[in-house]
C-alpha cells in the first residue's frame, strides 16, 4: 500500500505511532491545510513521509499513492472518499462512513464499478479477540440478549454546555453520541448478527444533537441494547448472553482488549488473543492484503457490512428527528 494520509489531528497521530509496526505500508503523503502545515512538516519528520500536500487534488494526481486513508471530521467523509475515488485511488475511510445511507451508496457504487477496495475502519472487526467471539457464539447457545456500553464523559462537554459547538457536538458536523461513539456498538453487533429486524434509538436530546442515546435492536430471539453517552460515564463493558453461556468484553467495543468467557457451572475463562497492542494494527495489515491483491470479494463483504450499519443508523436518525449535515 502506497498511502496518502489526510488529516493531523488525533486519529492520524494514534495512526502514525502505529504504523511503523507494518513496514509494508509506504507513508506517500500527507495531505492537511496551509494552517496546519508546521504541523505537518513535524509529522513529515517525525514519521518519514515522503510529501506535505495543501491541495488535494495535487495528493490525488500522484501516481506513487494508490491508497488515501480519510481521517477527516465526519462531515468531511463523504466529499474526500468519493474525490479519491474519482481519481482510482482506493480508499480507506474512518468510521462514520457518511452522514447518511444515500451518500454511502453512491460511495459503494462508485468502488464496485471501478473496482477499487473501499473500507471502513472500524477496528473491533479484524481484531483477533473479536473473531473468538464470533466463533465461540455457537458455544452459547440461543443468544438471549447482547448489552454495549461505551460511555465516556467528552472533554468537549463542558464547552458544550456553555455555548461552545466543537464538532463532536455539532449536528451539522456529524457529532453527537451515535455517530462518533455508540457506532462502535453498533459495528460490534452487526459483525455477530447481521440486520436487525427493527431499530429504535431513545437519544438524550441537548441543542439538537444527541449528548447520549439508547439503541434497541430486535433480532427476534435475541434482544440488543446498545448505551453511547458523551455527558456522563460507567463501566465501558459489553455482554453477550446465551442460554449456555456469555463473553464479556472488559473494556471498549472499538479496543476489545480483554474478553471473559463464562459457560454454566465452569469457570471463567479470561483471554486476550489480540496479536498487537495497538487496536488499528490489525485492521491496516488486513486493508494492506486486501489492497495489494485487490480483492474484490473481501471489499464487497465489508461494504455491504457497513451497509447494514449505514441503514441502523439511518433508521435511528430518522426516528429520533435529529437531522446531521
Amino acid at each position: 500500500m502506497k498511502l496518502g494520509i489526510v488529516g493531523s489531528g488525533m486519529i492520524v497521530n494514534d495512526f502514525l505511532r502505529m504504523v511503523k509496526d507494518l513496514p509494508e505500508i509506504e507513508l506517500k503523503a500527507i495531505v492537511g491545510t496551509k494552517r496546519s502545515y508546521d504541523k505537518l512538516l513535524v509529522l513529515q519528520i517525525e514519521h518519514e513521509i515522503d510529501s506535505i500536500y495543501t491541495d488535494i487534488l495535487e495528493c490525488l494526481e500522484n501516481p506513487d499513492v494508490d491508497t488515501i486513508y480519510v481521517a477527516l471530521p465526519n462531515h468531511l467523509h463523504y466529499e474526500y472518499t468519493k474525490l479519491a475515488l474519482e481519481h482510482d485511488k482506493h480508499v480507506i475511510c474512518e468510521k462514520p462512513f457518511t452522514l447518511n445511507l444515500e451518500q454511502f451508496m453512491e460511495l459503494k457504487k462508485i468502488a464496485i464499478s471501478k473496482k477499487l477496495v473501499l473500507v471502513e475502519a472500524i477496528t473491533n472487526q479484524y481484531l483477533e479477540n473479536y473473531q473468538e467471539i464470533k466463533e465461540s457464539l455457537p458455544q452459547l447457545g440461543d443468544i438471549k440478549l447482547i448489552e454495549c456500553n461505551y460511555s465516556q464523559y467528552s472533554s468537549r462537554y463542558d464547552a458544550f454546555k456553555e455555548g461552545t459547538i466543537l464538532p463532536a457536538f455539532d449536528p451539522a458536523k456529524g457529532g453527537g453520541a451515535l455517530m462518533d461513539i455508540n457506532i462502535y456498538n453498533i459495528h460490534f453487533v452487526v459483525g455477530l448478527l447481521g440486520k436487525p429486524l427493527s431499530v429504535n434509538y431513545l437519544p438524550n436530546i441537548e441543542r439538537g444533537i444527541d449528548t447520549s442515546g439508547v439503541l434497541v435492536m430486535d433480532y427476534g430471539v435475541t434482544k440488543v441494547v446498545c448505551i453511547g453517552a458523551k455527558d456522563s460515564t460507567a463501566e465501558i463493558r459489553s455482554t453477550v448472553q446465551g442460554n449456555l453461556g456469555s463473553m464479556v468484553v472488559v473494556g471498549a467495543t472499538n479496543e476489545i482488549n480483554q474478553i471473559e468467557k463464562q459457560m454454566l457451572k465452569q469457570d471463567k475463562e479470561v483471554m486476550n488473543k489480540n496479536s498487537h497492542s495497538h487496536r488499528m494494527y490489525q485492521e491496516f495489515k488486513v486493508f494492506n492484503e486486501m489492497i495489494e491483491t485487490l480483492d474484490m470479494k473481501k471489499t464487497i463483504e465489508q461494504i455491504e457490512h457497513s451497509q447494514i450499519v449505514m441503514e441502523i443508523v439511518n433508521e435511528a436518525l430518522t426516528s429520533s428527528g435529529i437531522r446531521l449535515g
